[in-house]
């Protein structure tokens, strides 16, 4: 259901406006109002928190334009919220193999999102989607380590054009009960470009090969799309456990 997407970049002033609402989303918007819709008919005590929900509906899938940054060896945050942890741990079994993102530990960043986050999540490169694996699970609370390995999860594998893959894994949690892709095996994709929702609320996982170094810490906040999570040729950012 995702619209035809390429970076969000301009030579024109930037100005705000008003975010539009995510396809995916639009139906629920429309449930909620027709819900106040009908509270207002019958128990107009209740239209005013009725409102508030359907408001809340409404920004929970709002989609804002992205400014992507520009330039060789960016990797850029998947998903917007909180860095919870930075640190080189052992692949998810579903991503080990030549087909994904070898054997070798790498440095994982999770990004925590809230309920008051964008949930659209976005690519981290440009280049091709080699894997999509979508795996079933529990609903754990997402700030443990072992809800990336027995929480329902999806994982995207994308190689750019020089051979290097990034690994994202959409991570469900206690709320949220649906992973939705925009992307399939094969698909050209940009970096920045939206690649998946997570309905309300959870973590995201991104796995980085050796060749690259973080450049964010645990605390740090993060905006899809545009904050550099890590960079080739860069020094470490204090904090980082590599």
């Amino acid at each position: 259901m995702d619209r035809p997407d390429r970076p969000e970049t301009s030579t024109h002033p930037v100005k705000w406006r008003l975010p539009e609402v995510h396809p995916e989303g639009r139906k629920y918007v429309l449930i909620a109002g027709v819900l106040t819709f009908f509270t207002l008919l019958v128990w107009d005590f209740w239209v005013w928190p009725m409102l508030l929900l359907t408001i809340g509906v409404a920004a929970f899938f709002r989609d804002p334009v992205r400014v992507v940054p520009q330039g060789e060896g960016l990797i850029l945050a998947p998903a917007d919220g909180q860095v919870t942890m930075v640190e080189r741990v052992a692949l998810p079994s579903d991503l080990v193999g030549a087909s994904g993102m070898g054997s070798a530990s790498l440095v994982r960043v999770s990004i925590q999102m809230t309920l008051f986050d964008v949930h659209v999540n976005r690519t981290p490169i440009g280049g091709t989607v080699r894997q999509v694996i979508y795996v079933s699970g529990k609903f754990l609370n997402t700030e443990l380590d072992k809800a990336s390995e027995e929480n329902e999860r999806q994982h995207i594998v994308v190689e750019d054009r020089d051979g290097m893959r990034v690994a994202i894994t959409q991570i469900a949690g206690f709320v949220s009960r649906r992973i939705v892709s925009f992307v399939k095996p094969g698909d050209m994709i940009v970096a920045g470009q939206r690649i998946g929702l997570i309905r309300f609320g959870s973590r995201v996982d991104i796995y980085l090969p050796d060749e690259l170094t973080c450049q964010v810490a645990p605390g740090q906040r993060c905006v899809a799309g545009e904050t550099i999570v890590a960079r080739r040729g860069a020094s470490p950012v204090t904090g980082v456990a590599q």
